[in-house]
Parts: structure tokens; C-alpha cells; sequence
């Protein structure tokens, strides 16, 4: 029997790689093989993988001409033109050579916003499909943006006092958009918009457009099904497995902070992470590092460090007592804290692999989004799985210390609200865990897309 093989097509970034690797697995372990392709500046930061690579998979790689990967200030438009003239070319030398193997490729998969891909696959017959790696509700966003809902969502984004009730979601303002919906992130980052643009118009040119949603049933059942001219196929929770043998993780683990975490009582630590992308400015991490001394709690905080060896910790003025007060990492793995006994609460930037890690290990969340779709992801968190609260800025457009305070508070302070949130939490764990089951809806969901394809193109 001819076995079914999937070639995906993975932008560098961590947010994206991560599960691109989960779905790779869990689709091996259906019997498919896949190759995953991507820029060779994500393979130099992996951790190295050891002799566990599954059989069946095949990481490759291709030079986009930024191989110590794209640094803010560059010519980003050059760098996406690169990406894709480079990224066709070993599309296309990779379906070949697969051909000549006797394992022709029977689908091309690719993360979203790179919807040229489609025309390469066109180009070879081969059918195509997006992995989308924020929320159903984020592309329903989009989908209505770029289609009937236009004027609706300018005029509540120039009055924040409005909302509005799109088909599918719950009632939206325009401190839960997208970022790039929104001034002066609309602005700044208009290759962001025209990026959602021409992948809603790819896909709404297609006859029947399929998209893999990293989310799952149980969270978003309306916003899976809003839109009908579109398939979108739950195929998650895409959770980065604690296991370190095989992981698209793009910094080493640093040591100590189990043995740390071990020390602390249940429920008791704060764990602070704000992803991969955002940089806080000094004077808003000072305040992030005066609210958790004053919330009087042991708190992990991952500070990145930069590839110059400059320590985000020594911008701040009160490092002695931070130390004393709790721990500094570099770098964690994230499922593995967030699924420690200790940790009481995520003090959370709501990037979406984030939250469905939180979702995943049970743990409530003070949401502090900064860009792109966060604001969203918070917005879910707080109203409608009511697992968190969202703390908010200031008319300087800073969020307080007083203001982070009392979201640790209102997360970890006792009483009902508390318990409600924490009772939640626990409920959205147990149905994430039912949807990544052996015969759960990821596993049914995936199946029914792979025997969809048929063999052979």
C-alpha cells in the first residue's frame, strides 16, 4: 500500500515551528510520512535532536539568505520576497526528488501566511492545505474584515466605547482585535494586514479550502463552524511534548529551576514568560518586577537573553531583591513549569501556543498581551473560558505595578472568584486532554483530513 506523504512548509519562527513538529508527530504516528522544509536559520537554534527522530520524518532545509535569521531593522519585505523565490525552488527540487524516491508528495501543508504555496502546489497537482497557528476566532477576524464586516469593525476601532457581534464569536471592542486591525499597530505593521489579505484571498479562491486549526473542538465550537464556504479542522491542542528527545525548542534547556520549582509550595508560584517576540521596554519591566515583589509571592521569570550576551535583568533596579524574591531563567521548557505542582498562575503575554499550554496543564492566567493576536487570545481567556483576567494599560499606555498586583491577586488571593476561575481551568484541562487522546478529536479530525487526500497525485 502506498503510504501517504506530506511535505510542510514551516516559517521560521518559533511560534510556528513548535507545532508544525506536533502535528508531524501525531501525523507519523498515523503511518504518513513527512518532510518538513524550513529556512536553515530555524535549524541552527534548534536544540539538536538525538537518535529518537521518528521514522518516517525527514527535516530539511533551505538557505532564504538570512541563515542567523531575519533581525529586526532589517528589509523585511526583502526577506519575505527571499523566503519565497528560495522556499519555491526547494519546494519544487524536494516533490522531485521525492518523485524519483518512489514517495511522491500527496499534500503540501503550510504554516499561515505564506499562501504562495498554494500556486506552487497548483503547479504540480498537488493538493495544499494552511496550518493556521492562532485561534479559529482570529481568522473569523480576518475572514469578516476582509469581507462584509469592514466598516463595522473600523467604526468600533475608532470608537472604543462600541463592540460588535460577529457571527460565530463572542461580542468583540477594539482592545480584543487583532493588533494589526488596530492603531498604531495598523500602521506600523501594514505587511501584516496585506499578509491575512492575500491568504484569505488564496483560500477563498480555492474550491474547497482546507485549513488545520492548532485549536480544538471543545474551545471553539462556533467560531470552527462561523464561517461555511470554509472547512477549518481542528487538529489540536499541538502541545509541545515534555519529552526533550525531539522538540523544535530554539534555546537549550538551563538547569536548576525544577529543583527550585520542588522547593515551593502547591499553587504558590507565579510563572512569568512573555514569549518569543515581544521586547518590554525598560521603565514596563520595571513595573512588571515591582507588581510581583509587591504581590509578596515566589515567581520564575523567563528573561531571554540577547545574542550581543546582554541580560534583560541588568536593566533592572531592583535585581537584588528580584533574587531574592524568587528566580531568573534564560530559558524553560514551558509545558514542563506550567505542568509543575507549584505553579499556581501564568503571568502570560496570551501568545497562543501559550495558552493552550495553560489550557492543557490546568493553570489560570494573568493575561498582559502586547501584539498581533494576543489581545484575542486574552479576550478568550477572561469571557469566555473564564480561566484569567486581563490586565490593562494606562492613558501612558503602560501597565502599572499596582495593576499587576491585583491581577496576581484576583488569580491567587482566594475567594470565589478564585475558585470559579480555577474551577474552569481544570474543566478546559480535562477536555483538552479528552481531545488529544488515543481516539480523541485531533486524532479523528487529523485521520479524516489525511484519508481525505486519497494517494498518489
Amino acid at each position: 500500500m502506498e503510504v501517504c506523504h506530506i511535505l510542510l512548509l514551516t516559517f521560521p519562527t518559533q511560534g510556528v515551528i513548535n507545532p508544525s513538529i506536533q502535528l508531524a508527530k501525531n501525523l507519523i504516528r498515523m503511518g504518513v510520512k513527512v518532510t518538513i522544509l524550513t529556512s536553515l536559520s530555524a535549524i541552527h537554534r534548534m536544540t539538536k535532536p538525538n537518535s529518537t527522530i521518528p521514522k518516517g520524518f525527514t527535516l530539511s532545509a533551505f538557505s532564504d539568505g538570512y541563515d542567523d535569521g531575519f533581525k529586526e531593522g532589517q528589509n523585511r519585505e526583502h526577506f519575505l520576497c527571499e523566503f519565497k523565490k528560495r522556499g519555491s525552488k526547494a519546494i519544487a527540487e524536494l516533490i522531485k526528488a521525492s518523485d524519483e524516491e518512489g514517495y511522491p508528495v500527496n499534500c503540501l501543508v503550510y504554516t499561515m501566511n505564506q499562501p504562495w504555496v498554494v500556486e506552487v502546489a497548483h503547479g504540480y497537482r498537488i493538493p495544499s492545505a494552511v496550518l493556521w497557528t492562532q485561534p479559529a476566532t482570529i481568522f473569523d477576524i480576518f475572514h469578516y474584515y476582509f469581507n462584509d464586516y469592514s466598516d463595522a469593525i473600523r467604526k468600533i476601532v475608532n470608537d472604543p466605547s462600541s463592540s460588535i457581534q460577529l457571527p460565530g464569536l463572542p461580542l468583540l471592542t477594539s482592545h480584543d482585535l487583532p493588533s494589526f486591525l488596530v492603531p498604531p499597530h495598523s500602521d506600523k505593521y501594514s505587511w501584516g494586514l496585506l499578509s491575512f489579505k492575500e491568504q484569505q484571498d488564496v483560500l477563498s479562491a480555492e474550491a474547497n479550502p482546507i485549513i488545520l486549526v492548532n485549536t480544538f473542538d471543545a474551545i471553539e465550537p462556533e467560531a470552527l463552524r462561523a464561517i461555511e464556504k470554509f472547512n477549518l479542522i481542528a487538529i489540536g491542542p499541538l502541545i509541545v511534548s515534555s519529552d526533550a528527545s525531539f522538540r523544535g525548542d530554539l534555546f537549550q534547556r538551563s538547569l536548576g529551576y525544577v529543583e527550585w520549582l520542588n522547593s515551593k509550595a502547591e499553587s504558590s508560584v507565579v510563572y512569568v514568560s512573555f514569549g518569543s517576540i515581544a521586547v518590554l521596554s525598560k521603565q514596563q519591566m520595571e513595573e512588571v518586577a515591582h507588581g510581583l515583589l509587591e504581590s509578596h509571592r515566589p515567581f520564575m521569570w523567563v528573561m531571554r537573553a540577547k545574542e550581543n550576551g546582554e541580560r534583560e535583568e541588568d536593566k533592572l533596579s531592583c535585581l537584588e531583591e528580584l533574587g531574592q524574591e524568587g528566580l531568573i531563567v534564560p530559558w524553560c521548557s514551558q509545558v514542563e513549569v506550567l505542568s509543575h505542582p507549584s505553579v499556581g498562575c501564568f503571568l502570560s503575554h496570551c501568545g497562543w501556543n501559550s495558552s493552550l499550554e495553560s489550557l492543557v496543564s490546568g493553570v489560570p492566567v494573568v493575561g498582559f498581551p502586547q501584539l498581533i493576536d494576543q489581545m484575542t487570545n486574552a479576550k478568550l481567556i477572561q469571557d469566555v473560558w473564564k480561566m484569567g483576567v486581563r490586565v490593562l494599560a494606562n492613558e501612558e499606555e503602560m501597565v502599572d505595578r499596582e495593576e499587576i498586583r491585583r491581577g496576581i491577586e484576583m488569580v491567587m488571593g482566594g475567594g470565589e472568584r478564585e475558585r470559579e476561575m480555577r474551577g474552569n481551568a481544570k474543566k478546559w484541562k480535562e477536555l483538552a486532554w479528552e481531545a488529544m487522546k488515543d481516539g480523541g478529536s485531533l486524532d479523528m479530525n487529523l485521520k479524516a483530513f489525511v484519508d481525505g487526500l486519497g494517494h498518489g497525485h
